[in-house]
């Protein structure tokens, strides 16, 4: 019977040395750190990653992720400098800086993330407002969310909390505007289409009238060398007859009469013509003249 008892005891004493030994140590995780609280009052921070003790039974376990961690903002409106409005959803990178501020200012990561919410969509609301449209949208884009994060990153110290990045995911107009923008921005692009066609077209135009100027003045210019050449050629033929005239007049005569034959005396004709005509003298009397 003591025996059983003794080793109710120890079982007993075993147990309670495993849930004091639970509630005494613990480990941290390397992507966390902890805040040792006893009743609520601040007692210890812990970052080191390992094994680590507490008071059992009084004392509290808080542990903070030490990663960056993400919110994302849902999408609001803005107003831009030159009164157009502009949906926009802002994302915010942050981690917690100083765990014990971040512990009394905000408690926990939702609190945090609506704190960070509150102040990049006051400061992009401010960004946004004292600029244009086509400048929130275009090359100030990048300025406007480096101003924004610069200004969160300050304001966000009083909470234990570094802010590494703000930017957003998507500035679009709302919807009830888009099929309107749509609509002229498509009108500008006809217009532009239209300038750019008739600019061709008087483009083509002094083109083929500059074609047409150049080949008018080749052919003009081709037609005035083939005159010449023919003109000379002409020269050159008649010198040519006329020198062979001058050395045999009868026989230039001759052959004259000869190609003149051929031209109009073809087969089976019929010319009735005076028998003393001179075309025919060299039919009727082959001979040449003052030969005997």
């Amino acid at each position: 019977m003591k025996t059983k008892l003794f080793s109710l005891g120890a079982l007993i004493v075993i147990l309670l040395g495993v849930v004091v030994m639970r509630q005494t140590l613990f480990t941290i995780n390397e992507t966390e750190q902890v805040i040792i609280t006893q009743f609520g009052e601040y007692k210890r921070t812990l970052q080191q990653s390992g094994l680590a003790w507490k008071t059992p039974f009084l004392q509290t376990v808080n542990r903070f992720d030490r990663r960056i961690l993400t919110s994302d903002a849902p999408k609001a409106e803005y107003l831009t400098q030159d009164k157009k409005r502009l949906v926009a959803d802002p994302v915010t990178r942050w981690r917690i800086a100083d765990p014990l501020l971040f512990y009394k200012t905000v408690r926990d990561e939702s609190g945090a993330r609506a704190r960070l919410d509150d102040l990049v969509l006051s400061e992009l609301r401010r960004e946004v407002a004292s600029h244009t449209f086509e400048l929130v949208v275009g090359p100030k884009r990048e300025t406007i969310m480096d101003n924004v994060a610069k200004t969160a990153r300050e304001k966000a110290t009083e909470f234990g909390i570094e802010v590494v990045d703000v930017r957003i995911k998507r500035a679009d107009l709302p919807q009830e505007v888009q099929l309107s923008v749509f609509q002229r921005m498509q009108a500008e692009r006809e217009r532009e289409a239209k300038r750019y066609r008739s600019e061709g077209e008087e483009e083509s135009a002094k083109l083929k009238a500059e074609t047409d100027k150049q080949c008018t003045i080749v052919l003009a210019q081709a037609k005035q060398d083939a005159e010449k050449l023919r003109g000379e050629g002409d020269a050159t033929a008649t010198r040519v007859y006329a020198e062979a005239y001058g050395k045999d007049a009868e026989f230039y005569a001759f052959v004259r009469s000869l190609q003149a034959y051929e031209q109009f005396l073809a087969q089976r004709s019929t010319i009735v013509l005076p028998a003393d005509t001179d075309l025919f003298r060299y039919l009727s009397s082959p001979k040449r003249v003052g030969m005997q």
